[in-house]
């Protein structure tokens, strides 16, 4: 995600002269389209305006210890210790050895939920390791804020100021029923020069970026920059349809392509932040991938679709329904799950401890069962989401598989310990990967252990290899491997049919 810019708090304004366009006169006989559009914005910024607020946030102050070279030492009494202790201080007692560092400060834009209890709505960037987070309106008051929740995974703060001021509140609107095409205004203040007003319209829907587990992101061409993080996207309503969040910029500046929390997305989240001072979402307990058009063939599926179940978490609630490795989730709560990014925000918003029913593609077949959902973040807190990472292995060779382009070897203690494999872990290792074959172009790699094999438990590569071959007799096009990776469970589908077409060719 090099080139996504997290909208800051500073930067520098260019001045460019605008350039006349040419005006080209339409034949006649060429209909002219007609435009819903407004003819001015002017009413609608005039009346929102005044709900949009600036927030400014300084961090604590770091101590710098060796700015100045450390306090020297002398004989007691010397009349050296009386000099350096009077203009330099003691160290610790504010002198200059340690000086403090100037306490950052973070530009930001919000807007006004609640007027009666003063619940302000931003980003968690803007306000992120704040010591203090102070809130400007348009008629130039500022308040101190104080913090009511953050959520760093949809990137959403809360606050709340207390004041005798009447305040001007906005309310959401539903981002669903925007499309592409259709007018938004955007309110913020980029560069701290106060209230500023763009407009555009939705350039794109569900945009994911590589932000967080739950992108859905609306893109605009309205000129977002860096101060406008935090601040409103509205409908011609004047509805609240987003929260503007990040740029796409090579340079740091806007270049017409910006992206907003859809206000559905943000709308629960914001209620928890208010209701508990933490966001609670639903959890199923399982580690999911995308479904490739390989794994649905080898499974039996008629397309794509849905999640497939990597791993399911001990203890979790999807355990409690016998749900395991290699089911394909394909609606949820009465939803149809057409993608796999669609299923983590959709148990998200399930509230938790209800009862709800999921489909699943096992065995050629779709099932049903009743899940009761948990608490995400419970489960973080107990560490059941935890998963290990490392560096790669050494290579070795075993047998060949040349219809994929990788070699294996049995597990045994030796290979164990020298791997670092759990003695839970069962199946075969892989040892080294033709870096041309179909187990390469998948992502597979020399350390990586082989637990299923179309979704039967493996030991022995000799019966890997068995297995192939007769999947190639039976014009099978791929096959399905569930592996393992230092703790980290998913599938790998790998086709078969790369040696079959090129004897075709060759006939």
């Amino acid at each position: 995600m090099k080139n996504i810019l997290i909208i800051l708090s500073v930067g520098l304004v260019c001045m460019v002269p605008a350039i006349t366009p040419t005006i080209v006169q339409a034949r006649d006989t060429v209909p002219m389209a007609t435009f819903d559009a407004p003819k001015t914005f002017a009413n609608l910024a005039e009346k929102l305006s005044p709900a949009v607020v600036n927030i400014s946030s300084t961090q604590k102050a770091e101590i710098i210890d060796d700015a100045i070279p450390e306090f020297p030492q002398f004989p007691p009494g010397s009349p050296f210790e009386d000099f350096f202790e009077e203009f330099m201080g003691k160290p610790g007692q504010g002198g200059v050895n340690p000086s403090p560092a100037l306490p950052p400060s973070s530009l930001g834009s919000g807007f006004v939920i609640d007027a009666e209890k003063g619940y302000i709505v931003t980003n968690n960037h803007v306000i992120r390791d704040a010591e203090e987070v102070r809130v400007t309106f348009t008629d130039d008051t500022t308040l101190k804020a104080k913090i009511i929740g953050r959520d760093e995974k949809v990137d959403l703060a809360v606050l709340q100021v207390e004041t005798k001021k009447k305040l001007t509140a906005v309310s959401f609107g539903d981002s669903s029923v925007m499309r592409v095409g259709d007018w938004i205004l955007a309110i913020g203040n980029p560069f701290g020069l106060g209230g500023t007003v763009t407009a555009g319209i939705i350039s794109a829907r569900q945009r994911d970026i590589n932000s967080g587990p739950y992108d859905d992101y609306l893109q605009t061409d309205a000129s977002i920059n860096r101060g406008n993080s935090g601040g409103p996207m509205f409908n011609l309503k004047g509805e609240i349809i987003g929260i503007n969040t990040a740029i796409f910029s090579p340079s740091g500046g806007s270049v017409g392509i910006g992206f907003a929390i859809p206000s559905d997305l943000a709308k629960p989240i914001i209620n928890q932040l208010i209701e508990y001072g933490r966001t609670r979402r639903g959890w199923l307990g399982v580690r999911i991938q995308t479904v490739t058009d390989e794994i649905a063939e080898s499974l039996g599926l008629n397309k794509a679709r849905g999640a497939l179940v990597a791993s399911v978490t001990e203890g979790g609630p999807a355990e409690a329904t016998k749900l395991k490795a290699g089911d394909i989730i394909t609606e949820f709560a009465g939803k149809t799950i057409d993608e796999m990014r669609t299923l983590p925000r959709t148990v998200a918003e399930t509230p938790i401890d209800k009862e709800t029913t999921l489909k699943y593609w096992r065995d050629g077949k779709e099932h049903t069962a009743k899940v009761t959902i948990g608490e995400l973040e419970k489960a973080e807190d107990e560490g059941l989401l935890e998963t290990a990472n490392g560096d790669s292995v050494t290579r070795g060779k075993d047998t060949e598989i040349d219809a994929v382009g990788m070699s294996l070897t049995e597990l045994n203690n030796a290979l164990r310990e020298s791997f670092d494999i759990p003695k839970d872990v069962t199946g075969v290792l892989i040892t080294e990967v033709d870096p041309r074959g179909e187990a390469a172009s998948k992502g597979l790699d020399s350390g990586d252990v082989i637990v299923e094999f179309n979704q039967q438990s493996v030991n022995d590569p000799k019966a890997v290899q068995t297995l192939i071959e007769k999947a190639k007799k039976t014009k099978r096009s791929s096959i399905l491997l569930l592996v393992n990776r230092e703790g980290d469970v998913r599938f790998v589908a790998l086709r078969l049919d790369n040696e079959q077409k090129e004897d075709k060719k060759a006939e």
